[in-house]
């Protein structure tokens, strides 16, 4: 469609490819239609949800727990863990979600 210079409706075809592929987890196959939208001049932002997925059991765990305001030794005694570990998880939570501050993180997690 794109080269049959029909662009918006490809446009439209390539977001919504985009939008399921996502929602299914293709993310490779979401891409090359991210990329294709921005060769039709759209500009399509990362989904956060890709930060989110990217956390393991542990730390999507550790998070939630983090922003009901359960403090580090409350969750270490919750998952049968050592506070320092607590804190070792929430960084690397902190660091892929892009968060300073465990009120931001229930913000952030809100949002997912």
């Amino acid at each position: 469609m794109r080269r049959a210079n029909r662009r918006g409706e490809a446009r439209e075809h390539l977001r919504l490819a985009f939008d399921m592929l996502h929602g299914f987890g293709a993310s490779a196959f979401a891409e090359r239609a991210r990329r294709g939208l921005g060769t039709l001049g759209e500009s399509v932002r990362q989904r956060e949800t890709d930060a989110y997925e990217a956390l393991t059991a542990q730390e999507a765990h550790i998070a939630r727990l983090a922003a009901v305001g359960k403090t580090n030794v409350e969750i270490g005694a919750e998952l049968f863990i050592g506070p320092r570990t607590v804190e070792w998880h929430l960084r690397k939570v902190f660091t892929k979600l892009d968060v300073d501050s465990r009120t931001r993180l229930g913000a952030v997690l809100g949002r997912l």
